[in-house]
């Protein structure tokens, strides 16, 4: 359990969590939402282990949490300009982006089905790790059917030794899971969970318009 709560005195436990991610171990990290546990997004060995820890399959692969907005790019093809808006407002913050992912992209996630779930998490420690590792794969701090973890300690009780370098951020400061959306339908956007970010918010950022006709999806094939 490595202490995060001040950038003048966090350079220690940030490298403690570098030196894990990049020998392809699981770290848990603070993030504006709840906690995350997560890996380097290009190993899939250490993406494996991600979803191991939580007793979760490859049929529900983890969002990549990215340092910002510019990240998109890299990883993304074909984003629609009312999902770019999202990210552009609203990014950092609680929101997730269902997008295409590029195909020459040399990394395992899951069963994506050439999607990847981006976000830009809205913490200081987050974002500077984010900084020095790169896109880091990260889902929920907890085992699977457990409620999401909103403490370094709350979390180390559910994943254990599965984990290796928890970074203590303190209480969450949103505790609750981001809103999803997925940008890969060419009929619309489409919220697949309601989180950190009202639908009524998107709504005021792109218009109802941007939104594809029909009822919302229970679930989703992130989280």
């Amino acid at each position: 359990m490595y202490p995060c709560f001040d950038p003048a005195t966090w350079g220690p436990s940030l490298d403690a969590a570098v030196d894990a991610v990049q020998r392809g171990a699981v770290v848990v990290l603070p993030t504006d939402t709840v906690y995350g546990v997560g890996a380097d997004a290009f190993q899939p060995a250490a993406v494996a282990a991600v979803l191991a820890a939580k007793g979760r399959g490859r049929q529900m692969p983890p969002p990549v949490l990215i340092p910002h907005v510019r990240t998109v790019d890299g990883l993304a093809r074909d984003v629609p300009a009312s999902a770019r808006a999202l990210m552009e407002e609203l990014w950092p913050g609680a929101l997730t982006v269902i997008v295409h992912a590029q195909p020459s992209l040399a990394w395992d996630l899951g069963d994506t089905h050439g999607t990847v779930a981006l976000r830009q998490p809205d913490h200081g420690a987050a974002l500077a790790l984010l900084a020095r590792t790169g896109p880091l794969a990260v889902t929920s701090a907890n085992l699977t059917g457990q409620p999401a973890a909103t403490t370094a300690e709350g979390a180390r009780e559910q994943l254990g030794q599965a984990v290796a370098v928890y970074l203590d951020g303190g209480d969450s400061p949103l505790g609750t899971a981001s809103t999803i959306v997925d940008a890969t339908d060419p009929a619309g956007l489409r919220v697949v969970r309601d989180g950190g970010v009202p639908r009524e918010r998107l709504v005021e950022i792109v218009g109802e318009d941007a939104f594809a006709p029909g009822p919302e999806p229970e679930g989703g094939p992130h989280g």
